[in-house]
């Protein structure tokens, strides 16, 4: 998660960057600007999904960064740093994601993070959600790259392997994709599709793709490619139904 720090206080910049870096090593501070007129600048540039913003500042006061943007410009959360108690209530006015008091108290900071990763999180589900209506009919499935959407030919899946909170999506062309969805997610948005089947809690496979089922040690199945992903044993002969019907 990329941030910027807008502070004119050098040595307040060198503590937040020192503090990110040891509980919050998740964000990637891309610049530090020392006055809100560097900080939009940075902003328009860099793009970050953080400004940590302190708010009283020589010429302008930070309350007044989003006078610099347009409402379709703002894709960035905010939370302000200040010594000062009086400005609480214009800062949640703002809509901030938080607000810290300064010394700035570690735990404080992270816990900010996590809430504008979890905000991230309802923003990219929406969009993964909005590009999936909209490309459905196209065989296609959006998932999430950083701040884009991917759009993938669900034909050319191989299969999903899920790992807890992530999935990872190998294609045909043996690229792979990981993505921070739960394999139901995924077993959600392609239910309507009959190619794609669940033989075990860690995979969804693509049929068409499957080319041999060998029942030895507990049963797998194979791909052109020799890859072979573990099934179910209550799951064998629902697969080979499975496997006719897609190929009738």
């Amino acid at each position: 998660m990329d941030a910027i720090i807008i502070d004119d206080e050098k040595r307040a910049r060198i503590n937040l960057s020192l503090i990110l870096k040891e509980y919050c090593p998740e964000v990637n501070i891309v610049a530090q600007c020392e006055n809100l007129s560097q900080g939009v600048k940075a902003i328009r540039k860099l793009k970050p999904l953080i400004v940590l913003l302190d708010i009283e500042m020589p010429g302008h006061s930070g309350l007044e960064l989003l006078d610099f943007f347009d409402e379709n410009e703002i894709d960035f959360s905010v939370i302000f740093t200040t010594a000062y108690n009086e400005y609480a209530v214009k800062a949640f006015k703002f809509s901030a994601v938080d607000y810290l008091l300064k010394p700035i108290i570690p735990e404080e900071l992270s816990n900010a993070i996590q809430r504008v990763k979890k905000q991230q999180l309802k923003l990219q589900d929406y969009a993964m959600l909005k590009g999936n209506l909209t490309q459905a009919s196209l065989g296609k499935i959006a998932i999430p790259s950083g701040t884009s959407l991917i759009f993938l030919d669900v034909s050319k899946i191989l299969f999903i392997k899920g790992e807890g909170a992530y999935s990872e999506i190998t294609m045909l062309d043996g690229s792979k994709h990981l993505v921070s969805r739960n394999l139901r997610n995924f077993e959600e948005v392609l239910a309507d599709n009959h190619s794609f089947f669940r033989p075990h809690k860690s995979y969804i496979v693509n049929l068409d793709h499957v080319v041999s089922y060998n029942k030895s040690d507990g049963g797998s199945l194979f791909f052109a490619n020799n890859q072979s992903i573990p099934i179910s044993s209550e799951k064998a002969q629902i697969i080979l139904e499975k496997i006719k019907l897609v190929r009738r």
